[in-house]
């Protein structure tokens, strides 16, 4: 019974709702059964060195809710098992666009209908992301946080309980510990996504990997060393432009673009110029959205399921399991290749 009830004395987590919290959860988990007796006041006050009206404040909460019932001159039991705490969750993304909205409403469809699902957005703000996840502590059941930054921010990461950490979409490279994430390998990803584009890609003489000056477009540092790792495997003339503004379009080259603004002024100066996209010149966008299934035909490109991330995550939480799992990208070939 020691173990059942820990708390942390460095948490931000008040210490009677850790002790709420650690009741629950045995419940939910089997560990204590209905009728079964809890520590009393005294007992579990001098077990971890904590005042007892802390204990006693944690049971009358328990109590309030009907989860334990106290028997006078005894002490206190479980007094159902047939409970199910509300989840709320802390959901911080980098920004919002439409590949974003599919995860998201796939990953609030896939949680319990009673889900306090709170969004937020770091708009690739460092301090801004420390700040909401400071602030944050100790506020909710779950962190989901999307880390969309090429910088280490472990130690902003590492703030939060690992049993109730979620990583999305970019792992944290060398975060200890046993937490859940569902992640994209991006270095691996674009590699083998490209490579089953070869025998197309084969058909240009050079391939243009167009970076992006939009402050609200993440491009994780791992594609740029995949992209590298491709061209020189397969020996293909490659180059790496800043941004499409400076990008002189040729007849025979194919354009890796991330920006949808950069996608729309491509295909304008395509165009413009009398080419015809998959043919004369070959386009590969990055990250699908339904517009790109239609324009123009259809435009090629490298993305991972949204909505299976959302779902996965969903149904880990909504679990309370524990998993690293790769949610991979894929080429989508289209007529613009």
């Amino acid at each position: 019974m020691k173990n059942l009830i820990q708390i942390n004395q460095h948490s931000n987590r008040p210490k009677y709702q850790q002790i709420s919290d650690a009741v629950i959860y045995s419940i939910e988990h089997g560990f204590l059964e209905q009728g079964q007796q809890l520590p009393s006041i005294s007992e579990l006050s001098a077990w971890q060195n904590i005042a007892k009206v802390t204990v006693a404040k944690a049971y009358e909460e328990l109590q309030e809710r009907g989860i334990i019932r106290a028997q006078h001159g005894k002490g206190f039991y479980v007094a159902t098992t047939g409970i199910r705490s509300q989840l709320n969750v802390f959901l911080l993304f980098d920004t919002l666009n439409a590949y974003k909205e599919n995860l998201y409403y796939a990953l609030k469809k896939s949680l319990p209908a009673d889900t306090q699902l709170h969004l937020y957005f770091h708009h690739y703000d460092l301090p801004l992301f420390a700040s909401l996840i400071e602030n944050s502590l100790g506020k909710y059941n779950y962190y989901v946080i999307m880390p969309h930054f090429n910088e280490d921010v472990r130690a902003m990461v590492e703030t939060i309980p690992k049993d109730k950490l979620v990583i999305i979409d970019k792992a944290v490279d060398k975060l200890p510990g046993d937490y859940t994430s569902v992640h994209q390998n991006f270095e691996e990803d674009i590699f083998h996504a490209l490579s089953s584009g070869l025998d197309l890609l084969q058909a240009y003489h050079q391939i243009t990997l167009v970076l992006s000056t939009d402050r609200f477009q993440f491009i994780p540092s791992r594609i740029i060393t995949g992209f590298t790792k491709f061209c020189e495997m397969h020996q293909i003339p490659y180059e790496i432009q800043p941004t499409f503004a400076y990008t002189p379009l040729q007849k025979g080259e194919a354009y890796l673009l991330f920006s949808d603004h950069d996608l729309i002024d491509f295909i304008k100066a395509v165009n413009n110029l009398g080419l015809k996209l998959g043919k004369d010149i070959g386009l590969i966008s990055y990250d699908d959205t339904p517009m790109k299934e239609i324009l123009e035909g259809g435009i090629t490109v490298i993305s991972t399921n949204f909505e299976q991330m959302g779902r996965t995550v969903g149904q880990l939480i909504t679990k309370r399991a524990k998993a690293k799992i790769s949610n991979p990208s894929y080429l989508i070939k289209r007529n613009s290749l």
